[in-house]
């Protein structure tokens, strides 16, 4: 089976010097792709349902959380447009105020006892998946002076076995942080960088309850989504 290769600037290179901290962790020679075998193919194989509550983030504690909901939904593609079924999609994100639940996030933002921002659900037979979260909030992140990250959601998808992820980040439409933020833009091609951009949907609104907000994912090809690799993430939420 061959795939068609992503287009040059899909991806981000290991080194984007507006990015500082790619220039401690990126590779001073040139990567050796290995061939895939039994290991990347094959376990320890995904099984078990996701819980009842996984799907939906503001459902998992014993309060209402603070901010807007949002319905986040679309489906995982190939790069022929055929749905990937039963893929782990998980997600992690701030808080409305731009604060993650981690021990090692500690800006003076206020913590919101009803939402940790964790999630994930396992794609249906089209490909689909859907979570119920709140919006995040912006964040000051210490890379250059006054630097904010834009709104995201970070997803991981796996296919078979965990030895098969993917990570990338989902932005909002028209954030007016995008044009600082080095992390968006170490995807050098800019049709690449609005693949990661989700679109506003009002015919999936729920009235009266969430906005909503369709992003798609394409695992590889021309029209693939842009990932990332395992060590672009800092602290663990970047």
């Amino acid at each position: 089976m061959t795939y068609r290769p992503a287009a040059d600037g899909t991806h981000p290179p290991l080194l984007s010097p507006g990015y500082r901290s790619t220039a401690l962790r990126a590779p001073s020679h040139a990567p050796v792709v290995l061939p895939q075998g039994l290991t990347e193919l094959t376990g320890p194989a995904l099984t078990g349902p996701a819980g009842p509550s996984d799907h939906d983030l503001t459902r998992q504690h014993a309060g209402e959380p603070i901010g807007q909901r949002i319905v986040v939904f679309g489906r995982v593609l190939d790069s022929d447009g055929r749905p990937v079924p039963d893929s782990l999609v998980e997600i992690w994100q701030a808080n409305a105020a731009g604060r993650y639940a981690h021990a090692r996030d500690d800006w003076p933002a206020p913590l919101d006892p009803n939402f940790t921002g964790g999630g994930r659900v396992v794609t249906g037979s089209d490909g689909s998946y859907s979570f119920t979260t709140i919006r995040p909030g912006a964040y000051p992140w210490g890379n250059h002076h006054n630097a904010w990250r834009p709104a995201h959601i970070h997803l991981s998808l796996f296919g078979r076995a965990f030895t098969q992820r993917l990570v990338t980040q989902m932005y909002f439409p028209d954030d007016p942080l995008f044009a600082q933020d080095p992390i968006f833009n170490s995807v050098p091609d800019e049709k690449a960088r609005l693949r990661m951009v989700s679109t506003f949907d009002l015919d999936a609104t729920r009235a009266d309850w969430a906005l909503a907000y369709r992003f798609d994912v394409v695992l590889r090809g021309r029209d693939q989504t842009p990932f990332e690799a395992p060590h672009d993430e800092e602290n663990g939420h970047e």
